[in-house]
């Protein structure tokens, strides 16, 4: 009789994103995004949807997708995520500029996916008590899969693209 694998419930917090925040000189720095109060994922699927006239019902292929993550956070000074995403927002920065890379990492496994999103800002200050801002992060490309270490107890990673053999 083969071995049942135990099963085991993955908390919300054992899924955790991290942010690309680029520095002056253009490189990179993949930071945990801390207080946010919302990070949920949309897979947006594109259909395909038809009725044929001999059916009663209709037909739906999805024919794509595009993934956005919706944000909202609490704003704390001196977080450079958080930094970032005023700094697009305020600035009212478009195209290229408004890109970031976001990866999303299994603390458990290490497992992690990377995907380019548009930071598209939507509301902020609509909290009576703390200033808070929010948007989607919409597709801009492919997702990359890899794994992600990190030698400060995950505040900030490095990712590594799978190779593509097994």
């Amino acid at each position: 009789m083969a071995e049942e694998k135990k099963t085991k419930l993955v908390a919300r917090h054992k899924k955790v994103a991290f942010y690309g925040v680029p520095n002056e000189s253009g490189e990179v720095t993949y930071c945990r995004m801390p207080k946010f109060t919302q990070l949920n994922q949309n897979k947006n699927p594109i259909t395909y949807d038809r009725q044929y006239v001999d059916e009663p019902f209709q037909q739906s292929d999805v024919t794509g997708y595009s993934p956005s993550i919706a944000y909202a956070f609490d704003y704390y000074r001196n977080f450079p995520v958080q930094e970032d995403i005023v700094k697009i927002t305020d600035g009212e920065l478009i195209g290229d500029d408004a890109v970031r890379d976001i990866i999303v990492v299994d603390v458990e496994t290490g497992t992690a996916t990377k995907r380019p999103y548009s930071v598209i800002p939507n509301t902020e200050g609509d909290n009576i008590n703390i200033y808070t801002y929010s948007g989607d992060f919409k597709c801009k490309g492919e997702k990359i899969h890899g794994t992600a270490t990190s030698t400060d107890n995950w505040q900030t990673i490095t990712f590594t693209e799978d190779s593509g053999t097994d």
